[in-house]
């Protein structure tokens, strides 16, 4: 039986944010403060198709944007985990849930030569349009209170395991690694045999002690880690197991 790695892609897969690196690409590498101070609480989507309209008005051509976004660096041991991912690949079954874009995912695993490790990715559809200009959409519909409104991850992980369930795939664990508070939604809703690995220092990993704190914990065992190294340590455990 297979095992599900689930990963975000900003700050865990890459140690930046493919959303704020493509501003390198803007004149003078930065946006202007109306632009910036624009950005509403839940509405990312909205804020970065705003972005892609300034960075299209200032000529910014597709072949600059793929060529920037080529230069974000993986985060430490990154290179080497998914290297021994695609190794495995009969052992496990790996998605991208992210808050990013199609757009930026494709080129950055295809510029190292990753995209092959994942088997599906779920974010936000992006596309160039007639013009030239960078769009953006929300990846879908969802009616949870705690997720921005663009992407609740639970639902994408739900409905991905139902899928697969009904194609006969179930998992004997999912390992969810992460890092920001809307990971949180997802880990919630893994059980007892799942494993939650939050990046440490970052957002997930202060809300699950949190939880923990106020004496609701999350039901999935929690194992953090700094490097990818530390993530694939893990996995080479359970794999013998």
């Amino acid at each position: 039986m297979k095992f599900l790695l689930v990963f975000d892609f900003d700050h865990t897969i890459v140690d930046e944010n493919s959303d704020t690196w493509i501003v390198k690409c803007a004149p003078e590498k930065k946006l202007p403060s109306g632009l910036r101070n624009s950005y509403q609480p839940g509405h990312w989507t909205e804020y970065m198709g705003r972005v892609f309209v300034y960075l299209g008005d200032n000529g910014v051509k597709e072949d600059e944007m793929r060529t920037t976004m080529a230069t974000i660096p993986f985060t430490a041991g990154m290179v080497d985990l998914l290297g021994f991912i695609a190794e495995k690949k009969e052992l496990f079954d790996c998605i991208i849930v992210s808050d990013s874009n199609t757009v930026f995912i494709d080129w950055i695993l295809k510029a190292a030569d990753f995209h092959k490790v994942f088997d599906e990715v779920f974010t936000n559809p992006a596309a160039f349009s007639s013009s030239g200009y960078l769009t953006v959409q929300n990846f879908h519909a969802h009616h949870c209170a705690k997720c921005p409104k663009n992407l609740c991850k639970r639902k994408v992980l739900k409905e991905f395991l139902d899928k697969q369930l009904e194609q006969g795939i179930s998992y004997a664990r999912i390992v969810y690694i992460g890092d920001g508070g809307n990971d949180l939604c997802p880990v919630m809703f893994l059980k007892k045999d799942d494993i939650a690995m939050p990046r440490e220092g970052y957002t997930l990993e202060k809300k699950i002690s949190q939880l923990a704190q106020s004496q609701s914990p999350v039901e999935c065992s929690v194992l953090v880690w700094s490097s990818a190294i530390d993530i694939m340590s893990y996995l080479k455990l359970l794999i013998k197991e």
